[in-house]
């Protein structure tokens, strides 16, 4: 049976689909499982190993002040929501005061917060409606102290209006909210209040990705960052290892020009060191115009790394591709390297697979930089790829972070000499104040040594001596 253009295309599609699916299953939950900690979901649901949220970050969470604020805050609140009539029935007509309550509201929460210096219920003779508004006021005061449990690319604005009521500082507020709880009370993440529109979109926390994602779009953004939220799935990492286990040596070459060092580093640090125990180095191949990221990779990752700082005879010319191929060619001939990892999107390298047709190869590319031309050859060869950045690349904020502050150090050291001695000795001669040597390293201990640096606004730099 033959198929028409437009139904083979429709297959080569569907084919192409379930590729892409394949190659990236692996979800993460670290943000929903933080956002769950703190927004009150019981216990044994991160206890359930089939559940989403992690116990490690229960864990971890639950030694951390600020956190633990938060969580108890929103647990009392969901609480009194969840028995409303029951609680303001037993204050009013039972005269028992609410911290008493403890068959609606969980006394563990209660005794952490005094723990941890907060009082969730002042006064006891406050009205129930009362008692949310405070809660509420407490929420909106300390949420602000978990920020930096999240990643720093996650809006932060969008993910703290999640914790708040709205109108919540006001009965009429508070009454919103409770009919909107009530009413659509199983689309909430395991029956925990929140502030979103709720509708039926299954858990809402049962990844990052679609968790994330559904945040932005209620706030008319868009999250495209994919590789922040999921891994490569294990066919591909698999595909790696098989590669690695059926060579006798295997070298990493790596195009710094048409790669990206942290999703290099992310793809590289996701991968098991044992199984990774054939690769003899990593080579960087890198130009004077790259990031100067490369320079930290070696504090990174397990496998020794050879960094060869390539000189351009004209600005407009690089000949990175050029030393990449010969070096290839030389491990294979000179130091029987059989099989090597090519770290680039750059089709020019196509030159030395076809010249090799005994060796091995293994490329890490990246989605926009790799043309169909390059993809389709490596497939028919069987070359097979996968692309870098897809890897879940919280594991490269380390080296994002090394190389600003190396780059950080580099330009204070270029642009920042001040000598505080020489501004006193140009301050006394500027004045013509009558001081001995004695005299001034008694100022200069007293009203100089004592400073104060801080930044303002538009970032510069400004010193304040001791009045």
């Amino acid at each position: 049976m033959q198929l028409s253009q437009s139904n083979t295309q429709k297959l080569q599609d569907l084919l192409d689909s379930m590729n892409a699916k394949a190659r990236r299953t692996e979800r993460k939950t670290d943000v929903v499982s933080t956002f769950a900690y703190l927004i009150g979901v019981r216990k044994s649901i991160f206890e359930n190993e089939h559940e989403p949220p992690q116990l490690e970050i229960y864990e971890k969470l639950d030694t951390n002040k600020a956190a633990r604020i938060v969580r108890n805050l929103c647990m009392i609140r969901t609480s009194i929501e969840l028995n409303f009539r029951r609680i303001n029935d037993a204050l009013h007509f039972d005269f028992r005061s609410i911290s008493s309550l403890t068959e609606y509201i969980p006394s563990e929460s209660i005794m952490q917060l005094m723990n941890d210096g907060v009082n969730a219920f002042k006064k006891s003779s406050t009205t129930l409606g009362q008692h949310i508004i405070a809660i509420n006021r407490l929420i909106g005061d300390r949420v602000n102290n978990c920020n930096t449990l999240f990643p720093a690319w996650l809006n932060w604005k969008y993910l703290r209006n999640l914790f708040l009521m709205p109108e919540g500082l006001t009965e009429e507020g508070i009454k919103a909210g409770a009919n909107e709880y009530f009413t659509h009370l199983d689309f909430y993440p395991y029956q925990v209040y929140m502030n979103w529109a709720p509708y039926d979109c299954g858990n809402l926390l049962y990844s990052d990705k679609k968790f994330v994602t559904q945040l932005y779009e209620w706030n008319n953004d868009q999250f495209t960052q994919f590789n922040k939220v999921e891994d490569v799935g294990e066919y591909v990492k698999s595909n790696i290892y098989d590669f690695i286990e059926d060579s006798q040596k295997v070298i990493f070459v790596v195009d710094c020009e048409n790669s990206d060092p942290y999703n290099l580093c992310a793809a590289l640090m996701s991968l098991d060191e044992e199984k990774c125990g054939k690769i003899q180095r990593i080579v960087l191949f890198d130009d004077v115009h790259t990031s100067t990221a490369w320079q930290v990779l070696e504090d990174h990752v397990p496998i020794p790394v050879e960094h060869i700082l390539i000189e351009r005879l004209m600005d407009n010319k690089s000949l990175v591709d050029m030393r990449l191929a010969m070096r290839i060619s030389e491990e294979f001939y000179k130091n029987q390297v059989d099989s090597f990892v090519v770290a680039s999107s750059d089709s020019d390298y196509w030159s030395v697979v076809t010249s090799l047709p005994t060796a091995k190869f293994l490329f890490m590319i990246e989605h926009g930089k790799c043309g169909p031309d390059m993809k389709a050859a490596l497939e028919e060869k069987g070359i097979f790829y996968c692309y870098i950045d897809e890897y879940h690349s919280a594991k490269s904020e380390k080296i994002m972070k090394d190389a600003l502050h190396r780059e950080l150090r580099r330009y204070i050291a270029d642009n920042l000499y001040f000598n505080f001695r020489d501004m006193l000795d140009t301050a006394v001669l500027a004045t013509r104040a009558p001081m001995t040597d004695a005299e001034k390293k008694q100022f200069f201990d007293k009203y100089i040594r004592p400073f104060q640096a801080g930044i303002d606004d538009y970032g510069n730099l400004q010193i304040v001596l001791k009045e």
